[in-house]
């Protein structure tokens, strides 16, 4: 069995000095895929994870103290690829590759839009992209595991407020509509296929005690190709984690 972890850290070495380093010795997973880790490679103590058992990948941003993935994996990766072969997108470091002996294993970090119109529209331009993207990988990888936070809740059963969210970026109709395009078109939302059951999330806002309370949106996902489905033996969120505004997400294959 391989257990793979995906979690947003919301900046790694803020995330290590809560303790991240502890529990990833505590939960051992075989693969954790990173997002949000807004360093370089030279600005985190890697020994640590070395120290481990953990083969280090990571691609970074251009721009300092932003975005950036990262895949440690117990098993030296075959073959690794850094970005989409899009310019723009690779410079924020959004998306990294790792093939192993059974399955291909993406971390990535989708757009925000939160910030206005702007980033809404690269946003929308990241999800056209990365679909086709996504869609040329499965030609070649029937075994694909794209993992990460995808800032975006599909369904209404996946945020505390759907109505008042309505036109928040992250619930927008386009949105959820290229969440409908993904699953529809050879992938997974591993964890629907398991908790069918409202009040599931992998992130809170910071303000009026969000996270105490259970207000969140579920944005961050372990969508599999349909290839995988017969592998998929659970796929769990972990709320009780807490070195960031996301918790880890787990899936276990067999």
């Amino acid at each position: 069995m391989t257990r793979v972890i995906s979690y947003n850290v919301n900046g790694i070495r803020a995330a290590m000095n809560k303790g991240f380093v502890e529990w990833l010795a505590e939960e051992n997973p075989d693969i954790i895929g990173l997002q949000e880790v807004k360093a370089l490679e030279n600005q985190v103590d890697l020994g640590l994870f070395e120290d481990l058992g953990y083969h280090i990948t990571w691609f970074a941003a251009e721009k300092k103290g932003y975005s950036g993935v990262a895949i440690l994996s117990k098993v030296k990766p075959k073959q690794v690829k850094f970005g989409m072969d899009h310019e723009l997108f690779d410079s924020e470091g959004r998306v990294l590759q790792a093939d192993f002996d059974d399955f291909s294993f993406i971390s990535a970090y989708f757009p925000s839009g939160t910030t206005g119109d702007i980033r809404q529209t690269f946003k929308y331009e990241f999800l056209d992209s990365f679909y086709d993207y996504a869609q040329k990988l499965l030609e070649t990888y029937p075994h694909l595991l794209i993992s990460g936070d995808y800032n975006i809740c599909h369904k209404a059963i996946d945020i505390h407020n759907p109505v008042s969210n309505k036109n928040s970026s992250g619930f927008l109709p386009e949105e959820r509509a290229w969440m409908d395009k993904i699953t529809e078109n050879g992938f997974i939302d591993s964890f629907r296929l398991f908790h069918e059951d409202p009040h599931h999330y992998t992130w809170w806002s910071y303000r009026a005690n969000a996270r105490n309370k259970n207000l969140g949106w579920r944005i961050d996902y372990h969508m599999a190709s349909t290839g995988m489905k017969h592998k998929l033996k659970s796929s769990v969120i972990l709320p009780d984690v807490k070195h960031s505004d996301h918790c880890p997400i787990r899936v276990e294959l067999k």
